[in-house]
């Protein structure tokens, strides 16, 4: 099997606090994971180290084939939403997306507005991004995170802002991602999400993760 993400006997530890603990895990290609578990589980932690934010007290962690902190400091290919997305409020959506992308040029305009539409926000508004509602901030991070294509999308709280309608046009397009070959691998509060979209359920707890479904 060729996994697109693999976690291996993976800890971490904060001086004498242990958050992680020997957690394993393995994505297959066009799956939706979900990683239940209450705040301070270690979800957070356990994402920031899969991306190379955070580095492994010990074990191994590749994506797309090469290991993070060896063969590469951070994942590529990955599309990510940790915690609350920040971005330039003086600025409209448009162009805030528009600055990201200048970053790796890997994608021009249409791309841009694209994948402003697919989250059902306007690419030619002029509203500054500090006038966004929490709702409309969260499906700007979600057009950033898939902005360039990628093939994994790591998403903790996606749903975060957003109302019963926004959640269930959410839940579609991540639907139809997984439709297109993309794995996602997200963390939610929401059962809705676990029962609706995920092929697999694990839970968090305390440092450890274990599969329930």
């Amino acid at each position: 099997m060729e996994y697109i993400a693999e976690i291996k006997n993976v800890s971490k530890r904060f001086g004498d606090e242990t958050v992680v603990r020997e957690v394993s895990l393995s994505l297959e290609p066009g799956r939706i994971y979900g990683i239940a578990g209450r705040n301070g589980s270690g979800k957070t932690v356990l994402f920031k180290m899969l991306i190379g934010f955070l580095k492994p007290t010990t074990g191994r962690i590749f994506v797309n084939g090469k290991e993070i902190g060896k063969d590469r400091d951070f994942a590529e290919d990955v599309g990510i939403i940790i915690e609350t997305p920040g971005f330039l409020g003086g600025f409209s959506g448009y162009k805030n997306l528009e600055y990201l992308a200048g970053i790796k040029k890997r994608i021009g305009k249409e791309e841009i507005r694209r994948s402003m539409e697919k989250v059902g926000l306007d690419p030619d508004s002029r509203k500054k991004v500090k006038k966004y509602s929490l709702g409309m901030r969260q499906r700007l991070g979600i057009a950033q995170a898939i902005m360039e294509e990628p093939k994994l999308l790591i998403l903790d709280e996606p749903m975060n802002g957003l109302d019963r309608q926004g959640a269930e046009e959410i839940r579609e397009l991540f639907l139809k991602l997984r439709g297109e070959g993309v794995t996602i691998l997200l963390a939610s509060h929401h059962k809705e999400d676990m029962e609706l979209l995920c092929d697999k359920v694990y839970e968090m707890e305390d440092g450890c993760l274990w599969g329930v479904s």
